[in-house]
């Protein structure tokens, strides 16, 4: 039944966007659950506080402006929309954009849960030293002239990727090039951590991975299989191959780590299920199951190899958003090239003759998906960093913490909470004097030259590998039964 000749849609299709859009949401929380676990305790809840707030904050830029300029209908420049559905103005009952399979209202409300998942995304370039309240003017800004263009390129009937034939299933432009890249920008931007903080670092709670991973891997079913608009065979298709990329991927990337480390790394295996997820979001509608088998194989390979590009480059990209999101995004991209079947493409009974890959013997479609993934990064990297740098040069909303606060955390400096402060501790780490602070009316400020028998002390280590946040014999941790002039401070 074709919902524009009746003005009615299938309740079917409905439920399942509905349901798929709040599957997308539940990979939020999975996001900050994951991004915890990576972190170092003492910044774990400033991620989660970013990502959650993120959220908040692209819920209101899409209502007010963002799905205007990505989806706008009368826009016809082909890399940014108008301002028709200002505040979702005339964004009612009308077939979406995407597809005559939902109204427009639905269309809207499925492609903004697409935006705050990217956006928590990005959040992971903060970690461990970028402060969170400029974090989200930056969010909102990136959201407005990053994101929404580059969705209007591949997703609008009038964008110029989407006209020229470029194949991006749900978001390997968008999202996953987006805020790889973009978080590769934003970390550039905010610098490197103090070098200190560089050694021994691994993650406070492998057990948050897992449980984030798990939760982005089922919100990622609703992601990809969404994509389809509708209850139909496409929709499976896509989820098949989601699940198939994920688990290769996971695998390979344990494989690998097994090899150098003789163990079976946990936050490999995590690693490796995300990289397959991200390549699955712009191939699992276009292919069919065998092919991505070769996706989650080259994703968890590539992006395995990719985590080293960070040291190259020497930008600190501490949860590895480059390697993980923008590798796999093109890898998932480059690959529609040779796989994509127009048969598959057509299983939701509405995209019409859309030619596939190489397979059905299209091969300008690599050129195409090429300048595709070119045009992305630049325009993602270049823009971010602009977006970022002008607004770091506002006073008051520097995006950087001080050394003193990166030091101590995150979580202590900017939030006032902490993600495990079940039990007090006593810590050589806790005690502000061993990194040379002390808590003052005015915040804390650097111990006086005169106490000279604590500067021996703690300047009489010169082994560069000494962890500063571990505690030395005979001072151990132990409990505490009140607060230390430091405050309830717990970093790891």
């Amino acid at each position: 039944m074709d919902p524009r000749a009746t003005g009615q849609f299938d309740r079917g299709d409905i439920s399942f966007i509905v349901v798929a859009g709040a599957m997308v949401f539940f990979m939020v929380p999975g996001l900050a659950f994951l991004y915890s676990g990576l972190s170092r305790r003492k910044s774990a809840l400033s991620l989660i506080w970013a990502v959650a707030a993120s959220n908040a904050v692209v819920i209101f830029q899409w209502y007010f402006v963002g799905y205007s300029l990505a989806f706008s209908s009368t826009a016809t420049n082909g890399y940014i929309g108008n301002l028709r559905n200002f505040g979702l103005m005339k964004v009612e009952a009308d077939p979406s954009p995407g597809s005559p399979l939902i109204p427009e209202i639905l269309y809207s409300f499925f492609q903004m849960e697409f935006a705050c998942v990217t956006a928590g995304i990005l959040m992971g370039g903060l970690a461990e030293r970028g402060r969170v309240f400029p974090a989200m003017i930056f969010i909102f800004f990136w959201m407005t002239f990053v994101y929404c263009p580059i969705a209007c390129w591949a997703w609008s009937t009038h964008g110029w990727a989407f006209k020229w034939g470029v194949l991006d299933f749900a978001g390997g432009g968008p999202v996953e090039i987006g805020s790889g890249v973009g978080g590769l920008a934003y970390a550039w931007v905010l610098g490197r951590r103090n070098e200190r903080e560089l050694l021994n670092f691994r993650p406070h709670n492998v057990g948050l991975v897992g449980l984030g991973t798990f939760m982005l891997w089922f919100g990622w079913i609703g992601f990809n299989g969404g994509s389809a608009f509708g209850a139909n065979l496409r929709a499976i298709f896509a989820i098949w191959n989601t699940m198939i990329a994920a688990s290769f991927g996971g695998m390979v990337w344990c494989l690998l780590d097994f090899r150098i480390e003789r163990r079976w790394s946990m936050v490999g295996f995590c690693s490796g299920t995300i990289a397959g997820l991200v390549a699955a979001t712009p191939s699992s509608g276009y292919l069919r199951p065998w092919s991505s088998v070769v996706v989650g194989v080259l994703a968890g390979t590539l992006c395995n190899f990719a985590t080293k590009v960070k040291f190259l480059l020497r930008i600190d990209d501490a949860l590895d958003l480059f390697a993980e999101h923008a590798v796999g995004g093109v890898v998932g991209l480059m690959l529609n090239a040779f796989f994509a079947e127009t048969a598959v493409i057509a299983m939701d009974d509405v995209t019409i003759g859309v030619r596939g890959g190489w397979v059905d013997h299209n091969w300008k479609q690599l050129y195409i998906q090429f300048t595709y993934v070119v045009a992305t990064c630049a325009y993602s990297f270049v823009m971010t960093a602009l977006v970022a740098k002008t607004v770091d040069l506002i006073p008051g909303l520097k995006l950087r913490s001080s050394p003193e606060g990166e030091m101590l955390g995150m979580d202590e400096v900017e939030i006032g909470e902490f993600a495990t402060d079940y039990i007090e501790l006593r810590r050589d780490v806790a005690d502000c004097s061993t990194f040379g602070f002390t808590r003052g009316s005015n915040g804390y400020i650097p111990h006086a030259a005169t106490n000279e028998t604590h500067a021996q002390d703690t300047s009489s280590n010169d082994d560069p590998h000494h962890r500063i946040d571990e505690p030395t014999a005979p001072e151990r941790l132990e409990p505490l039964t009140e607060k230390n002039e430091c405050g309830t401070v717990t970093p790891s």
